[in-house]
């Protein structure tokens, strides 16, 4: 075997479909498009979503909910993982750019203290907003927590 010898193996290539050349082609006529409609015409393009007149799911389903363009949304933070965080990097002080810079939370992100878990060491914590049993959870084991603007 050579590298001038090789070929495909036998019924891997077919030959292209021809159309619109003429009637004896066998795709010639129509071309393939079938008769009338706006499938048959040039520059055809349904519309996204077309689902042929029929009334469209978008339509057929109900309008749910209501999105609040003024709402802040909050990075959460449990007092659970703040331990972990704070016993990882032994941080004292654990404050927005301090989660930031340890890869916690991303830049320019409101974070929020939450009280799910429990706290051991005497934190100092500055966050955007605190529930309110995260709050007295940090002040019950000697921290303090301060909103931060």
């Amino acid at each position: 075997m050579e590298l001038h010898s090789l070929k495909p193996a036998k019924g891997a290539v077919k030959n292209r479909k021809r159309i619109a050349r003429g009637v004896g082609s066998g795709h010639g006529r129509t071309a393939t498009r079938g008769h009338k409609g706006a499938k048959s015409r040039s520059g055809y393009k349904q519309k996204r979503g077309f689902e042929g007149g029929q009334m469209p799911i978008q339509m057929r389903l109900p309008k749910i909910g209501f999105k609040n363009p003024n709402r802040t949304a909050f990075a959460p933070i449990n007092l659970d993982r703040l331990q972990a965080i704070a016993d990882k990097f032994q941080l004292t002080t654990v404050d927005v750019e301090a989660l930031i810079n340890n890869g916690i939370v991303r830049k320019g992100t409101l974070v929020k203290i939450l009280g799910t878990g429990e706290l051991k060491s005497k934190l100092e914590v500055k966050a955007h907003a605190f529930s309110a049993s995260a709050k007295q959870a940090i002040e019950a084991a000697g921290g303090s927590a301060t909103i931060e603007e």
